[in-house]
């Protein structure tokens, strides 16, 4: 029996059919948190330098100051003129970003990008933000009609991920990371490298399975130590994630947060200048200081705190107690030398197999104030962090990036074949 060739209809939508779903395999997914009110948090984003770049010029591309991404991160900020220290290109690090609630949404829309003559809106997304943002995000955002004129110089928002869930998960303190999946990882893997579980993380994505991809935007609780500062201060909600420091009160205070505790620790930024007093009241102690005196009852121990920054003052409170044994030295998280390269470590480095271990030992130093899958929205959680407001929900956004070379190629062999 002769067989027909198919019409050059169904030839038609039998192309289609295979686009489409060439096109439903591109898609990324990305976790969104809704919000219904105008509060904020301090959130992180997980960025890869695109480029060889200065501190600074990194610091300029999400408009924050450049000494927080260092201490964000654990990078000494007393070598000599830190800020115009030039990042290795690939070298991942952490950036620090206040999340807001727009739209009803959480995400960051305080990032600006000026344009230069060789950008289009696929190179800012997913070349110098990497992949944090969709050439269709920022196309929304700035209304742009034709994405392929694009003005030298002009200013466009750039909408970032980030979520809050109460800053807590399961009941602890917790900042939440925008972590842009690698083709490397597994999401076992990355749970491995940021020590959570597999669980844990489906629970906050709101995954129906384990499954990711590349370019999918997920969340990772990272342990921290959380402040409890009045509304009025102007840190009120500061956060510090385990392993880091941070620096507050106009670049006079230092706060740290680890190793083996959820403890908020702050002391005087070594070499700050024009800063408020900071000893506390009827009190020979500063801010960080704590005296321990043995008794047969107990230890008596006495510490000068930190209790926020308000109108330029550093308010500090002292606090006294009776404890079985006198505490030990202060823990400081390690720090580390301004990167010239980039090193595959728990720090810098994308989620490796779980087996990985990155552990770096140093001690703490001076620091000084700045001078410059096709798959449908996933389940709902079985329990999503505990205390959060609002549940994770998956959000699938189509990549706006997909090689044209594949779609021509595809349409070639299309016409060819009913030549």
């Amino acid at each position: 029996m002769q067989h027909r060739k198919p019409s050059y209809k169904t030839q038609s939508f039998i192309f289609l059919w295979v686009l489409s779903n060439v096109l439903v395999l591109a898609t990324s997914k990305s976790t969104i948190e809704p919000c219904s009110n105008s509060d904020s948090c301090n959130a992180m984003l997980g960025y890869k330098v695109y480029t060889e770049l200065k501190v600074s010029e990194v610091a300029s591309l999400f408009q924050v100051d450049p000494i927080s991404i260092l201490t964000a991160n654990a990078i000494d900020i007393s070598y000599p003129d830190v800020e115009n220290h030039i990042l290795p290109s690939d070298l991942f690090l952490k950036i620090p970003i206040n999340c807001s609630c727009v739209d009803g949404i959480r995400k960051s829309v305080s990032t600006h990008y000026k344009t230069r003559p060789s950008d289009t809106l696929a190179s800012i997304a997913d070349s110098v933000y990497s992949g944090l943002v969709s050439a269709d995000q920022i196309r929304e955002a700035n209304s742009i009609s034709d994405p392929s004129v694009l003005d030298v110089g002009q200013s466009l928002v750039v909408p970032l991920p980030c979520t809050c869930f109460n800053g807590t998960d399961n009941s602890l303190p917790a900042i939440y990371l925008s972590y842009v999946v690698t083709p490397e990882d597994s999401l076992a893997g990355i749970a491995a490298r940021y020590l959570t579980t597999l669980t844990d993380l489906m629970n906050v994505n709101a995954m129906g399975s384990s499954a990711v991809k590349a370019s999918d935007i997920i969340s990772i609780p990272l342990p921290a130590c959380a402040s409890n500062f009045p509304s009025y201060a102007a840190d009120h909600g500061l956060i510090v994630p385990n392993g880091s420091y941070a620096i507050t009160a106009s670049h006079c205070l230092q706060c740290s947060c680890g190793p083996g505790s959820l403890n908020l620790y702050c002391e005087p930024a070594s070499l700050a200048v024009s800063c408020s007093s900071m000893q506390c009241k009827n009190s020979n102690l500063m801010v960080g200081n704590i005296t321990a005196q043995q008794t047969s009852a107990g230890c008596n121990v006495s510490s000068c705190n930190y209790g926020g920054f308000v109108n330029g003052s550093i308010i500090t409170t002292l606090s006294t107690s009776l404890r079985p044994r006198c505490p030990g030295p202060q823990q400081f998280p390690p720090l580390k030398a301004p990167p010239t390269s980039v090193i595959r470590d728990a720090t810098f480095a994308p989620a490796p197999a779980p087996q990985s271990d990155g552990s770096i030992a140093g001690a703490p130093q001076s620091t000084v104030p700045s001078t410059t899958s096709s798959s449908l929205p996933g389940l709902a959680p079985i329990g999503g962090p505990s205390g959060s407001s609002s549940a994770a929900c998956s959000l699938v956004t189509p990549l706006t990036n997909l090689p044209s070379a594949v779609l021509l190629l595809l349409c070639v062999k299309f016409m060819m074949a009913n030549l």
